[in-house]
């Protein structure tokens, strides 16, 4: 999961930080209105994490413009602003949800994931896809009950591709999503990474769930998708797997 924290406070920001990355998710940290709608606009985060006293703008007008510009990330701010009037006013320009300093940690983290969910359409506390069920708490993957082992980077790509089931993901997305910009590797890793899934995913009995766009990249699709779309429930042996439209 990627995170956008928008904090003009240090310690807190650091603090923050600390926390969502101890949870495995990879945070780009800014300390300005301007800065936040600029990451914004070049990046694709599940979440933007919002104060809304920063030295360029109000937060709630960072909120109007993402909205005005029909970015739908979601948004949870959070504030020292307790007063009812400020949780009703971050609501109506558009947030998705609001904290109030000082916070429980384990709360934001089970917010954070609520909110997720929500946006992408899972209303119930794991993401499922056909027989796949994902955790966002905890971390865990199960096939049909039978738990998946992944190391960090399966489990980023599986939630990944998971939180945008049906959206075709390039090689460089999966990499700025899991690395940030930060000492990325060759983006034939990503094909590495893929390879290795799908392995242990075919293993549990999930074998059709990835599919690759041959020029473009990965992709998810629910099974009962596929086959309402007339897609066939294996591919066929001749065509090599790396050529593949799923």
């Amino acid at each position: 999961m990627r995170v956008l924290l928008v904090e003009d406070d240090l310690t807190a920001a650091r603090g923050i930080t600390a926390m969502l990355k101890a949870s495995a998710m990879v945070v780009d940290a800014v300390d300005s209105g301007e800065e936040a709608l600029e990451l914004v606009r070049l990046y694709d985060y599940d979440i933007v994490i919002l104060d809304l006293v920063l030295p360029d703008m109000e937060g709630y007008e960072v909120v109007r413009r993402l909205r005005a510009s029909r970015v739908e990330t979601p948004v949870l701010i959070l504030s020292g602003l307790a007063r009812p009037q400020a949780k009703v006013k971050g609501f109506g320009v558009g947030a998705d949800d609001f904290i109030t300093k000082p916070f429980d940690g384990q709360e934001l983290l089970a917010r954070i994931q609520a909110v997720v969910r929500r946006a992408k359409g899972f209303a119930q506390p794991s993401l499922s896809v056909g027989g796949l069920t994902l955790n966002l708490g905890s971390r865990e993957v199960t096939v049909e009950g039978q738990q998946v082992h992944l190391t960090g980077k399966e489990y980023a790509i599986l939630e990944l591709l998971t939180l945008r089931k049906g959206m075709v993901l390039t090689k460089e997305a999966f990499l700025n999503h899991l690395y940030g910009g930060m000492d990325e590797p060759e983006v034939k890793i990503i094909d590495v990474f893929i390879c290795k899934l799908r392995k242990k995913l075919a293993q549990a009995g999930a074998d059709n769930l990835i599919g690759t766009v041959w020029g473009r990249g990965y992709v998810l699709r629910d099974p009962d998708t596929r086959l309402a779309a007339g897609f066939a429930p294996s591919r066929p042996a001749a065509i090599p797997a790396d050529r593949q439209v799923a």
